[in-house]
């Protein structure tokens, strides 16, 4: 049996600070976030008292009920969920045609249009020129400007590009061999083994998608097309606390302004909290393999 190597004082040293710093900073992101879920299932009386620390005080369910009864969460929820989906199927399908010719060295031309690519990372037409270009297109109060200009992302074109140069040439040589296409064997033999980038990909769109709040605030100005992050900021910025607990009596005497913000926070965030450990098993191999050639 052999003996493990033991590490001089110095590295174990500074192995430990690395780790303590490590689950230090973890810690310090945690605490804001158990705040916010404390929040969202704690009465009334507590959090306007500000006794609610990390823990819910007197445990309810009504902000979270009450956040997900609301018509205007559930359209919102929906849009989003749709943008997501669509969205994130739609990149990672554009993003995949276009890297699979680009890892392709032998084609005349490709290193220019690799450029062509590039050049668009580090510089753009800008937030005007974008926004005219929307409205030239009659995208405007149309969930396609949410989903159309984010088709690729140039970054993870790249790492899809990397990961299939790091694949054998061998395999698509023996197909070649056998008679199958390029179109069968980017069916049958690419596509499979590409699911660890795949993965990844997918979870950056997804995430990016979910997330974006920025873009619906320029491009949408019609209510019921509004989705979660936009809701969820008209929450958070609305300008009377009052206009949140609309609905009746009950819900101004039983909830708060701030526990329906805080619930609305957490209810919105779940969703992407769910997808992220199905693919987290690809995830660092994905990111791995797509980075380390260039």
């Amino acid at each position: 049996m052999e003996h493990s190597i033991k590490r001089p004082w110095s590295e174990r040293i500074y192995i430990g600070a690395v780790y303590v710093i490590l689950i230090g900073s973890g810690i310090l992101c945690l605490f804001p976030f158990l705040n916010v879920l404390a929040k969202s299932f704690s009465a009334n009386w507590a959090i306007i008292s500000g006794k609610v620390g990390l823990l819910p005080v007197a445990f309810t369910m009504e902000n979270v009920m009450f956040v997900l009864r609301d018509r205007l969460f559930q359209n919102a929820f929906l849009i989003s969920v749709f943008v997501t989906v669509v969205g994130s199927l739609g990149a990672v399908l554009f993003t995949a045609v276009s890297a699979y010719p680009l890892s392709k060295k032998h084609l005349p031309g490709i290193k220019s249009v690799l450029l062509l690519y590039i050049f668009t990372m580090l510089f753009n037409g800008g937030l005007v020129p974008t926004y005219l270009l929307v409205k030239n297109l009659h995208l405007m109060d149309n969930l396609g400007s949410l989903i159309l200009p984010a088709l690729i992302n140039v970054f993870n074109l790249l790492l899809m590009k990397n990961y299939y140069e790091s694949l054998p040439e061998s395999l698509e040589e023996s197909a070649k061999l056998d008679g199958a296409s390029n179109l069968r064997i980017v069916l049958s033999i690419v596509i499979p083994i590409s699911a660890p980038v795949f993965a990844t990909i997918s979870l950056f769109y997804a995430v990016y998608f979910w997330s974006d709040w920025f873009h619906p605030m320029l491009y949408l100005n019609e209510p019921s097309l509004k989705p979660l992050q936009l809701y969820l900021r008209d929450i958070i910025l609305q300008a009377s606390d009052e206009n949140l607990l609309n609905q009746d009596i009950d819900a101004l005497l039983n909830l708060s302004p701030e526990g329906i913000r805080n619930a609305t926070i957490i209810v919105s965030t779940v969703p992407i909290l769910l997808v992220y450990p199905m693919l987290q098993k690809y995830f660092i191999k994905g990111i791995l393999i797509g980075s380390v050639k260039g």
